[in-house]
């Protein structure tokens, strides 16, 4: 979505939806009781569109103003859709510390962990709105399990299904909260005495922090102190997982030499690890997952052509995790877009929204590439304008 405001943005926006229409500036100026230079001046950004002027276009597009005035507005069934999903997580969340005594008796220890497990998997699948409708009661009869028996199976399992809060709301943007089911976590791995989970919630923060590599630097060291010395196949893959959040943090800042240095790490720790390991602390660390955070490096540092070397050599197997598997279509997406492969970034992101649209719709990547392409493609096909709309361009 655009980042201009004012007369720019409006400008974008007509831009957008005009080509999206498959129609020129001059054609667009015909249908209008206006001039063609009074158009082009507008979509530029030099001239203000008056209220008249935008509600003419709209109507000569066949659109609603909203698409071209109230770019929240567009997106308002979808926010509503978010926060009734996230609603009942969030007052889960604010009830761990309160008595569980009046909550009526739930599901034995057995099943709860069972089906902690099962919505960490729903998550890894993309199925986020299956997790969540779980997840309340799963926060709730673990929290009354751990007041009233306290064992470290069961603070393991609430710290996990606060971990997979946490997945669920940063997937769809909801990153306040996301941090709040990160400090839940850490207060339940603290009392489960469980190293391993309380460096996974340092590596999950500094993802979220990213932007502060200072911060995010210290909390991947963090994460690695708490794991010397243990050489447990759990332990490197955790530490493996934290020398990827350090690549994030680094390519972030733009330190190059960094994100060599901990991709360098995170390889050594593979082969220690050997294979793909999918089911410790559901990271999935290996080869794989380290070159797909090598791609979303060079990503985030604009290497476009470096990018597109490494996208395309990426071999994905038959046992790949669908959030995997739709993160790097819309990465491969956005690199092909970047460097002119139009058409092929757009059977990318429809693939990805095929596999996965859930996560796809909420990816900022997805956004951009849906952007850039209504730029560039001459003649915008249709089912891109279905990708805009869908989005919510």
């Amino acid at each position: 979505m655009s980042t201009a405001s004012g007369p720019t943005r409006i400008g974008v926006r007509i831009r957008e939806q005009r080509r999206l229409a498959h129609l020129t500036q001059r054609q667009l100026a015909q249908r209008l009781p206006y001039s063609y230079s009074l158009l082009n001046q507008v979509e530029c950004g030099a001239r203000e569109a008056s209220s008249s002027f935008v509600s003419a276009v709209a109507g000569a597009l066949g659109i609603d103003i909203t698409l071209l005035t109230d770019s929240e507005a567009v997106t308002s069934a979808q926010r509503d859709r978010l926060a009734a999903m996230v609603s009942p997580i969030r007052d889960a969340l604010d009830r761990y510390d309160l008595p569980a005594g009046g909550v009526p008796g739930g599901a034995p220890l057995p099943q709860l962990v069972a089906e902690a497990d099962a919505a960490c998997r729903q998550v890894r699948a993309t199925r986020l709105r299956a997790a969540s409708r779980v997840l309340p009661t799963l926060i709730t009869g673990l929290t009354r399990e751990v007041q009233l028996r306290p064992r470290t199976d069961a603070w393991k399992a609430l710290a996990s299904v606060y971990r997979t809060a946490h997945d669920i709301t940063v997937k769809v943007g909801y990153t306040d909260l996301a941090g709040v089911a990160l400090d839940r976590m850490g207060w339940a791995a603290e009392r489960a005495s469980d190293p391993c989970l309380a460096a996974v919630r340092h590596y999950k923060r500094a993802l979220v922090r990213q932007e502060r590599r200072d911060l995010g630097t210290c909390l991947i060291e963090a994460g690695r102190s708490l794991l010397d010395g243990d050489t447990s196949k759990e332990a490197l893959v955790v530490a493996g997982q934290l020398h990827l959040g350090a690549v994030v943090v680094a390519a972030r800042a733009g330190d190059r030499a960094a994100v060599a240095d901990h991709l360098g790490e995170a390889h050594s720790l593979a082969d220690r690890v050997g294979g793909e390991a999918a089911e410790v602390h559901w990271l999935s660390f290996g080869h794989t997952n380290i070159a797909l955070h090598a791609l979303g490096a060079r990503i985030r540092m604009r290497q476009w052509d470096e990018a597109l070397v490494e996208a395309r050599a990426i071999r994905l197997g038959s046992g790949t995790l669908t959030s995997r598997r739709a993160r790097y279509l819309v990465d491969r997406a956005q690199v092909e877009m970047e460097t002119g492969h139009t058409t092929a970034a757009l059977q990318h992101l429809m693939e990805a929204r095929r596999v996965a649209p859930e996560q796809t719709r909420h990816l900022p990547g997805t956004r951009v590439t849906v952007s850039g392409l209504v730029h560039t493609m001459r003649r915008p096909p249709e089912e891109l304008a279905h990708l805009a709309t869908w989005v919510g361009r």
